[in-house]
């Protein structure tokens, strides 16, 4: 006993010491972010980033706040794209998950054929843009950053119907059509309260790719007033001059006086402020709807 013992604390010091680890790894680079955020722009360009900042400066926040106009609308447009594109996504699939739990409909068998094989293969880039340009005509409308890609996918399908199927009894169900509710009032008076850790789950995933995507603004939208927070930020990062040059129509700014390194650090922090935000409330959920959706069906 005192040899297992020894074994169990062993191998409990071992997986402390990987996740410190692993968990250090995760929030240095965040803290980086936010000291370099913070930092004077000449001292980092010639010392580099650093921990403590070395010469503390609110000079990239500054910048922000008098191009609010800009930022502040992409922020706005991400705020809106990422509530409403998770809603969304979290009735589909819920609704789709449910439809497939029903194993009596026919059909249903060669529906879930179709979501595996979403999994494995996709049309490509250069159909997919041709689909939502051309067919669906989304291009330059807020709908090009919430239809493509992200609405709905097949592992958050598979991984709410396999917690439909072994979390919510099936005599419940069948109780409630006896007596005499239909599907959509199971659905939304049953399955739906039933179903928080899973729902919850699925949200934070969906919200957080909503929130961190730019390639669906990058292929789809050309107008400025629809960027997102993230394809306003890839932007800076590829040529400063673009911040710079749409600010000159609200009153010019000397573009020497940029704070180019640091205030990309600063429109990253506070990029991720409301994730950081909304993390906490639904933490309780996420590993119980991982663990308990990912059982197989």
């Amino acid at each position: 006993m005192d040899i297992k013992a020894k074994d169990e604390k062993a191998v409990q010091i071992l997986a402390h010491v990987v996740l410190i680890f692993l968990s250090a790894m995760a929030i240095l680079p965040f803290i980086l972010l936010v000291s370099a955020s913070f930092s004077d722009e000449a001292t980092v360009i010639t010392m580099g980033y650093r921990f403590i900042p070395t010469e503390f400066s609110l000079n990239a926040y500054a910048y922000i706040f008098e191009e609010w106009m800009q930022i502040g609308r992409a922020y706005g447009i991400t705020i809106f794209v990422t509530v409403v594109g998770t809603v969304a996504s979290i009735l589909m699939t819920s609704m789709f998950a449910y439809g497939l739990t029903q194993t009596d409909v026919k059909g249903v068998k060669i529906l879930f054929i179709f979501v595996l094989f979403t999994m494995l293969f996709n049309g490509g880039i250069v159909p997919t843009f041709y689909v939502y340009t051309n067919i669906v005509k989304i291009r330059n409308t807020i709908w090009a950053l919430i239809l493509p890609n992200l609405l709905m996918n097949a592992f958050n399908i598979i991984l709410v119907k396999n917690y439909f199927k072994q979390n919510i009894p099936a005599e419940l169900l069948e109780s409630a059509e006896m007596d005499g509710a239909g599907y959509f009032t199971i659905y939304y008076k049953i399955i739906m309260p039933l179903s928080m850790p899973i729902l919850a789950t699925i949200g934070l995933l969906t919200g957080v790719s909503y929130w961190n995507d730019w390639t669906n603004g990058l292929y789809f939208i050309n107008d400025e007033s629809l960027y997102s927070i993230q394809h306003l930020l890839n932007k800076i990062n590829e040529n400063i001059l673009a911040l710079a040059n749409n600010s000159a129509n609200l009153g010019g700014i000397d573009l020497s006086q940029l704070p180019s390194a640091t205030m990309r650090m600063a429109v990253a922090v506070v990029a991720i402020v409301p994730i950081i935000i909304a993390y906490p409330f639904f933490q309780k959920y996420f590993a119980k709807g991982i663990t308990l959706g990912a059982v197989k069906g």
